[in-house]
C-alpha cells in the first residue's frame, strides 16, 4: 500500500538523517534506491558524493512525497483494527452483553480512536524499524572495523617476518664477515710464527758443526733448480692511491686478496671493484677468483690495482 511504503521511506530517511547526512541528499538517496533498505542508500550517496548536481534541491516525483504528514487510514485498515482491539466497527457493546448500533457521533469517535491508536501502533513500529536499522548500521560497521583489524594484523605479521628474515640474512654475513676476518689473522699468526719464529731451529743448526765453505762459486756439481715458492707477496693500489701489502700461500685463490681488501681497504661498504694487472695488464674475472695465485702467475710476488666497476 502507498501509506505502507510512504512509512518505509521514512523510516529509511529518518535514519540517514541520524547519521549526519543532509537532508536533500537522503531524500535523493531513498527516492533513486527505491527505498530498498538503508544499505542501498548508503551506497548511492557513496557512489554519488561528488556528482556535480548532488546538492541540487530534490524534487520528489507526483505520488511519492518523503515529508512527514500520513494519509487517513482507509475503513478497511479500521475495522481491521477495531477487531484486532475487540471492537466490532459500527456497534457498541451494551451492559446486558448485547450490542447496538452506534450513532454517528459514537461512530465519530470511535474513528477518531482508531486513527490516534493506529498512528501510536505506526510511530511504535517505525521507531521500532529505525531501531532495527541503526542497530544493522552498526553491526555492519563492527564487521567492517573487525575485517580492517584482521587485515592490518596480517599485514604486521608479514612486516615482522620480513624484518625478521632481514635480521637473520644480517647476522649471517656478519657471522661470514667475521670468518673470513678470523681466517686472515690466523693466516698472519702463521706466516708471523714462520718468518719470526725461527730462532730454535737455527740454533740447533749451529751447533751442528759447519761443512767447509766451497773455495769458489763455480764448485762442481749440476746447477741449482729453480725454486718453488709457496708464497707470495701481493701489494694492492687502492682507489685513493694508498697501497696495501700482506702475504699470501701460493695456492690460496684470488678471492681470498680481494676479501682482504674488502676488509683492510678503504674501499666504501657495498662499493663492487675489480682487480687489474698493470704490467702486463689484465683485468680479473669472476672466474680468475676461484684460480689460485700460483696458476694465475702472481707468486712470488704481484702489484695489484683496484678499479671500480
Amino acid at each position: 500500500m502507498l501509506f505502507q511504503v510512504k512509512m518505509a521511506e521514512m523510516t529509511t530517511l529518518d535514519s540517514l538523517l541520524e547519521m549526519g547526512f543532509e537532508r536533500n541528499r537522503a531524500e535523493k538517496a531513498v527516492a533513486n534506491t527505491g527505498n530498498q533498505g538503508i544499505e542501498q542508500a548508503m551506497d548511492w550517496l557513496m557512489e554519488h558524493e561528488n556528482d556535480p548536481d548532488i546538492d541540487e534541491p530534490y524534487v520528489p516525483p507526483v505520488g511519492n512525497v518523503l515529508v512527514e504528514g500520513e494519509e487517513s487510514p482507509s475503513s478497511a485498515e479500521l475495522q481491521a483494527l477495531a477487531e484486532a482491539e475487540g471492537e466490532e466497527s459500527g456497534f457498541i457493546k451494551t451492559e446486558d452483553g448485547g450490542r447496538r448500533p452506534m450513532t454517528e457521533e459514537e461512530k465519530r469517535e470511535q474513528v477518531k480512536r482508531l486513527e490516534e491508536l493506529m498512528r501510536v501502533k505506526q510511530a511504535e513500529r517505525r521507531e521500532r524499524e529505525r531501531a532495527e536499522e541503526v542497530e544493522r548500521e552498526k553491526q555492519r560497521r563492527r564487521t567492517g572495523q573487525e575485517l580492517q583489524q584482521i587485515r592490518q594484523k596480517m599485514q604486521d605479521d608479514e612486516m615482522k617476518k620480513i624484518a625478521d628474515q632481514r635480521r637473520k640474512e644480517k647476522m649471517e654475513d656478519k657471522l661470514a664477515r667475521q670468518r673470513v676476518k678470523e681466517r686472515i689473522a690466523r693466516d698472519r699468526e702463521e706466516r708471523a710464527q714462520k718468518f719470526g719464529g725461527g730462532g730454535p731451529p737455527s740454533s740447533a743448526a749451529s751447533s751442528q758443526p759447519t761443512p767447509p765453505s766451497p773455495s769458489s762459486p763455480t764448485s762442481q756439481g749440476p746447477p741449482p733448480t729453480k725454486k718453488e715458492y709457496d708464497e707470495s707477496r701481493i701489494q694492492v693500489r687502492l682507489l685513493d692511491g694508498s697501497t696495501i701489502n700482506t702475504v699470501f700461500k701460493a695456492q690460496e685463490p684470488l678471492a681470498a686478496v680481494r676479501v682482504y681488501v674488502q676488509m683492510n681497504g678503504n674501499t666504501p661498504e657495498g662499493q663492487d671493484f675489480m682487480l687489474i694487472s698493470p704490467y702486463p695488464r689484465h683485468v680479473y674475472t669472476e672466474l680468475d677468483m676461484e684460480k689460485p695465485l700460483k696458476e694465475l702467475g702472481l707468486v712470488p710476488s704481484a702489484v695489484l690495482v683496484v678499479t671500480k666497476k
